[in-house]
Parts: C-alpha cells; sequence; structure tokens
C-alpha cells in the first residue's frame, strides 16, 4: 500500500519545516526541534541504526544543525532538500570515507536517525578537507 502524494508532502513538511498535516499532526506544542542534525557514516547506517552507527570519526567532526523551517529545507512533493550547502568542519586529522548521510535529532550521541541515504560521488576526507553536502542532497519520502 503506497501514501498519497499529499501525506508523502505533510511528513516531509511536518519533519523538516515544523508545519502541521491539517486535522492530523501538530509540531510539538511545548518543546518542539529547532533544528535537525546532518550528519556523514562511512557505510550505510541501515533502518535499524541511529546517529552513531557507521558515523565518521575524523579529527574536529561535528555534526551540523540544520534549522527546522522552510529556511533550512525546502519540501517540493516528496522531496526535501537543504535550503544552502551543508558544510562540515574541516579534517584535522585521519581519513575517512564518507559514503551515505544522516539526518538525526541530536546533536550528539545515539539520536534518532529520522533518514539515511547514499553518497554519490563518496566523500574522500583527509587532513585539510572540509566535506560538504550541496542543495542538490535529497531525502524522499515514498
Amino acid at each position: 500500500m503506497s501514501k498519497s502524494n499529499a501525506l508523502e508532502t505533510g511528513i516531509l513538511g511536518l519533519i523538516f519545516n515544523g508545519t502541521a498535516i491539517a486535522n492530523i499532526a501538530v509540531n510539538a506544542t511545548s518543546s518542539p526541534l529547532t533544528n535537525l542534525y546532518a550528519s556523514l557514516h562511512t557505510a550505510d547506517p541501515g533502518d535499524a541504526g541511529d546517529q552513531t552507527t557507521n558515523e565518521t570519526t575524523y579529527t574536529s567532526y561535528a555534526r551540523v544543525a540544520v534549522a527546522r523551517t522552510s529556511g533550512g529545507w525546502t519540501v517540493t512533493g516528496d522531496t526535501a532538500v537543504p535550503v544552502a550547502t551543508i558544510i562540515f568542519p574541516t579534517c584535522t586529522e585521519g581519513t575517512a570515507t564518507e559514503t551515505h548521510f544522516g539526518i538525526g535529532t541530536t546533536p550528539s550521541g545515539a539520536g534518532v536517525l529520522l533518514y539515511s541515504g547514499a553518497i554519490t560521488p563518496t566523500l574522500n576526507v583527509s587532513t585539510g578537507i572540509q566535506p560538504q553536502l550541496g542543495t542538490g542532497t535529497t531525502i524522499t519520502e515514498g
């Protein structure tokens, strides 16, 4: 069974922009998330993973906060994309091959991983490299 296009758009709008789905769901009223956190992963975190599953560990790495509003994410149909390039801290030591990205709920620790996807082409990170996810990074509900 599939979801309707309207529901797919509504789910992404609720998650990425905090927009209510009329007569079905509202954004948390007491303390809604104001940011979502982008992460980099060296392998697929999988459906059972959390934000730490296969998360990269290069020196100076940190998750990046992206506003949970239309200023942070554009939602169109069944797709959400970042409004601006997501820029991670520059690697100061170590190497990593980033194959996947994640979108989760916390700036550190084993938060809820909401979405993950492959990075194409993969990102080879080493000292002096600052990995980025561009505005073509797509999250699809379907």
